[in-house]
């Protein structure tokens, strides 16, 4: 497999340093009553000519996230919906409120997710012996096979996609790649905590999914 490494990282110091210059001609922080809107453009485009491929890629797999697939059921799931079934699996008497701090969602969406579980009779529900207000989620029989089949069906889904990342890419560059996106989503938790309740704009330089 050809290297392609060194052209990547001289593409990416371009990018940037044409960037870095535009910006800097318009103080990093481009007004509309800019002089010469051309310099505006010219940060924008810049910029946007490489963050445009992580915007689409957060659209299309977002779309993924929340498209159905079959698992053995009866009915198809989606994919949260199954990560949910097998987050129960892998941790009997976890609650609903453990289950909002993994999906960092809210809990009437956790709410709907454990509702669709429990209409197929893949979950029940059973009050926690120390503290009736606590409810503990387990899989049933049905649940565990469908949750397992989903494992099996990830371990192939995910070793075939690797397969095609690793023709164009290195095992480094997509090492690189996770190692970039574990940042990148610390950097949003951290800027969507800081502007909760009252975001304008995001974090000053900082690209972000509008």
């Amino acid at each position: 497999m050809q290297d392609n490494s060194k052209e990547i990282d001289t593409q990416t110091k371009s990018v940037y340093g044409e960037a870095e210059k535009a910006a800097q001609s318009v103080g990093y922080i481009p007004s509309f009553d800019a002089e010469d809107i051309s310099e505006v453009n010219a940060v924008f485009q810049t910029l946007n000519r490489r963050i445009f491929e992580l915007y689409r890629f957060v659209l299309r797999y977002n779309g993924y996230i929340y498209s159905s697939h079959h698992y053995g059921g009866a009915e198809p799931l989606t994919m949260i919906e199954v990560h949910t079934l097998t987050y129960i699996e892998d941790n009997p008497g976890t609650t609903p409120s453990d289950l909002v701090s993994y999906w960092e969602k809210t809990k009437g969406a956790i709410s709907q997710i454990l509702g669709r579980l429990d209409e197929r009779g893949l979950i029940e529900r059973r009050r926690s012996r120390q503290n009736a207000k606590t409810i503990n989620l387990y899989v049933t029989e049905e649940g565990e096979r469908i949750s397992r089949a989903h494992k099996l069906y990830d371990i192939n889904d995910i070793l075939k996609t690797l397969k095609h990342l690793m023709e164009k890419c290195t095992a480094e560059e997509i090492d690189t790649f996770y190692k970039v996106i574990g940042v990148y989503n610390d950097v949003i938790k951290e800027d969507l905590e800081i502007n909760s309740g009252h975001r304008t704009g995001g974090r000053k330089g900082m690209p972000r999914i509008s």
